[in-house]
């Protein structure tokens, strides 16, 4: 039997952390200025790294930060732009030496090249910001889009320029916030993630996919012909490359539109969700680039943060076994990936494979709390076991 809670909310305020990501539209002069600084920017990355190599050469050890800032002194850039050059390349090194100690891979620092330079970091003043206008030193007022609007008060800058030729800044604010806390209330649901539809919930429902890259494919392809038809280190195989990029540009606004739309959905309908701890690069590994198109670790990003300004919970459960155990006796039942229905030898149960798995999620996720599988659930799955019966006796 299932019996709702009563709701028990806890207000307190704490410190929340957003980031905003807004477009900007520099003029000419504008974003000529800021690719010189990006320059500047991997010229100082490249000769921090070169010294750190000889520090390190001759003194077994690399310098420290404070041996840095004599480098970037006069360097042609903000000066807090300069010195997180830095403190990057400082905290690259320190992760590499982590690794290292820990026995996994990780690559060391390299030389940069101006595609690898993207970005300029202003890490507390040195910009302000208004309705229409993003005033950054030394560029000036730059057009900004500020399609939305900005809580709290703003700490960092990230200007950014993606592949495509596009500028962005994202802008890091700190409110104080209100938070209500939910003990367990409403309706609960698991998600498994799939390869032939996007995600199957356990009350039966499924997501289909958009499949983003399909539809750019072709185009895709033609364009990515037209680089290799184009001589190396031409202009023209450089306009070619913008216009690749700007595709890419198009399938993952298009797939990041959609997650956004698919989460806000999820979260209006339910207030506990249950979903895998997946792997994801590896299984992206073994499964080709579908998974990558699907954006499975956008998705569970996205429904986290969302969920947590929606006052809903996100549970992440260990994902062994979830579609070989049968969720009505539990027996193991082995399949492979092509086997996509599962039917129980020991109970008889035969439903969808990932069917099966969302129902287990939810059971992993919600083990051990006083009514929380929902007699919703056990309905569907006794019906469908009813069917199945019909079936097999007709």
């Amino acid at each position: 039997m299932f019996f709702l809670k009563k709701v028990i909310c806890n207000d307190f305020i704490m410190n929340v952390v957003r980031a905003y990501k807004f477009r900007l539209y520099p003029n000419k002069i504008q974003e000529k200025e800021m690719h010189a600084h990006l320059f500047l920017s991997k010229n100082l990355w490249n000769d921090g790294l070169e010294f750190a190599k000889q520090i390190y050469l001759y003194y077994q050890r690399f310098p420290s930060r404070q041996a840095y800032q004599e480098i970037s002194k006069n360097s042609g850039l903000y000066s807090q732009v300069a010195q997180n050059v830095f403190i990057r390349l400082d905290l690259a090194i320190k992760a590499k030496i982590r690794c290292k100690k820990n026995g996994l891979k990780g690559g060391f620092p390299r030389f940069k090249s101006i595609d690898r330079m993207k970005s300029l970091r202003y890490p507390q003043n040195g910009f302000s910001l208004s309705e229409r206008k993003l005033k950054v030193t030394p560029f000036g007022e730059i057009n900004i889009r500020k399609h939305r609007e900005l809580n709290g008060k703003i700490k960092t800058l990230i200007l950014k320029r993606e592949s495509s030729g596009r500028w962005f800044a994202i802008l890091t604010a700190v409110a104080r916030s209100a938070t209500t806390l939910k003990i367990t209330n409403g309706k609960q649901i698991g998600l498994d993630l799939g390869l032939m539809t996007f995600a199957t919930l356990s009350n039966g429902e499924q997501i289909k996919k958009p499949k983003n890259m399909q539809r750019y494919e072709e185009h895709l392809a033609f364009k990515q012909r037209e680089i290799s038809n184009k001589k190396l280190r031409s202009k023209n195989r450089r306009k070619a490359k913008i216009r690749v990029a700007r595709i890419y540009s198009k399938i993952a606004d298009a797939r990041r539109d959609w997650l956004h739309k698919t989460a806000n959905n999820l979260l209006s309908r339910y207030s506990f969700i249950a979903l895998e701890d997946l792997k994801v690069q590896e299984i992206a590994e073994e499964h080709g680039k579908g998974v990558g198109d699907a954006g499975w670790s956008i998705f569970t990003n996205i429904l986290s943060y969302k969920a947590e300004s929606a006052g809903c919970d996100v549970m992440f459960v260990n994902p062994m076994n979830t579609s070989k155990e049968c969720s009505d006796c539990g027996t193991l039942v082995n399949k492979n990936l092509w086997d996509r229905q599962h039917n129980c030898p020991s109970c008889g149960l035969w439903i969808d494979r990932d069917f099966n798995a969302a129902i287990n999620i939810l059971k992993r996720a919600t083990a051990g709390i006083a009514g929380c599988n929902a007699c919703e659930d056990e309905a569907i799955v006794s019906s469908m076991k009813q069917e199945a019966h019909a079936l097999k006796c007709g």
